[in-house]
């Protein structure tokens, strides 16, 4: 159990609402697909000595003295990073996703450069070309959707690229329940030269555990987030091949950022360590078998899933068979101590901001505990909270229900 007993004397206020965002964790459910909770270890790592250090450059090229140490710390991530994705190199300071997606960009792209991106409503990030975004803004992005089964259509991703010739394509997701054909996205590129690009923000600790294909050794460059099925501090990484280093090195710093932030790349080392130990490929597997439970449980009660099910920790829920929107299910479940994520779905008739489906994900409850007969549980609460969401009453009966399970499982915090 952690202590902030200096917090507690030198900032009271502080403190107290620290405690009550954990009381908060503890008590709920999280199924944000994007969340996890941390270990101890990574909590520490953060919260270590290493918060002071500046360290502008790299390993052995320091803008600042005093990095001995610190390089250790570096070297150390990037080689735990390079075995558990099989990658030739990695730069591990990137801040988070959608600055390494940037790196990335400004390491192979000029503005107004053609980009062939996933369609933000079909499951694709904002920074894989919305035009209310960077990526939109600063290039030509066009774009591919999914088929009429929610899966990626890679007819239309070879038609498009043919016809537009992107100098680069991008593969990845941020609401896609599917395996990926990241060999077919590269043969595609390879017919009209274009670089690959994949983001495996999501699905990264599950490609790491091996139950999910690897797109590492066969794509030029490679972005993930380190806080989600990971279950690393809130960061990011870039891997690439040998030849692209300098040019991707020199986008994350001198070109995007300044000087990393130390603690987080040894909170980083640290998550590594702890995904190459055996027992990460077990929680993996039961984040899957979850995700899979409560998906089918959804079914069963009459729900639509986007592509009928899901191959990796999450889904999303079209909810115009139970004339709800997005928000309005969130709303309901926040009431019962369940946070999760409103989500466009394919050519949704509803605005980003109060879309038509919820995406759902498990390996926060999984990290937990949680089992299958948990998620089918979980998904039986859901469901009577949306069917039940302008009544008090059993809102209030559910959200104690959720808190009873809750302490079935409770947060090592």
């Amino acid at each position: 159990m952690l202590t902030n007993n200096e917090l507690n004397k030198e900032d009271l206020e502080v403190a107290n609402i620290i405690k009550k965002e954990g009381l908060r964790q503890a008590s709920e459910l999280e199924l944000i697909a994007s969340e996890n909770y941390v270990s101890e270890a990574v909590l520490e790592a953060l919260a270590s000595p290493l918060a002071n250090k500046y360290s502008e450059g790299y390993p052995g090229a320091r803008y600042y003295g005093g990095n001995q140490v610190i390089d250790e710390i570096e070297t150390l991530a990037q080689e735990r990073a390079k075995k558990l994705f099989s990658a030739e190199h990695v730069n591990v300071q990137p801040l988070s996703g959608s600055p390494a997606n940037a790196a990335v960009y400004f390491a192979f792209l000029k503005p107004s450069d053609k980009v062939l991106g996933l369609k933000l409503d079909h499951g694709g990030h904002l920074s894989h070309g919305h035009p209310v975004n960077f990526s939109g803004l600063l290039y030509n992005f066009v774009q591919y959707g999914l088929d009429s089964d929610g899966r990626i259509d890679m007819d239309e991703v070879r038609r498009v690229a043919l016809a537009e010739k992107p100098k680069m394509i991008v593969a990845g997701f941020s609401a896609y329940s599917r395996e990926v054909d990241w060999q077919e996205f590269k043969n595609i590129a390879d017919e009209i030269g274009a670089i690959t690009f994949a983001d495996i923000s999501h699905p990264a600790g599950l490609i790491a555990a091996g139950l999910l294909n690897n797109p590492v050794p066969i794509f030029d460059v490679v972005m993930t987030t380190t806080h989600k099925t990971l279950r690393g501090p809130r960061g990011a990484i870039i891997m690439c091949k040998e030849q692209f280093a300098k040019q991707i090195d020199r986008a994350v710093f001198p070109g995007m950022q300044g000087g990393p932030h130390d603690n987080m790349t040894a909170a980083k080392a640290v998550a590594f360590g702890e995904a190459l130990k055996p027992e990460f490929k077990i929680y993996a597997t039961q984040v899957i078998k979850n995700a899979q439970a409560m998906a089918t449980k959804f079914i069963s009660l009459g729900y639509e899933i986007i592509s009928r099910g899901t191959d990796n920790h999450m889904f999303v829920i079209d909810l115009r068979n139970k004339n709800l929107v997005g928000k309005e299910a969130e709303k309901a479940l926040e009431k019962i101590g369940v946070s999760v994520s409103r989500s466009t779905i394919p050519n949704d008739p509803n605005p980003p901001y109060n879309p038509s489906g919820l995406r759902l994900g498990t390996p926060a409850i999984t990290t937990r505990g949680l089992n299958e007969k948990d998620c089918e549980l979980v998904a039986e609460l859901i469901d009577q909270a949306i069917i039940n969401k302008d009544d008090e009453t059993t809102l209030e009966n559910l959200k104690n229900q959720i808190k009873n399970l809750c302490k079935q499982y409770p947060l090592k915090y």
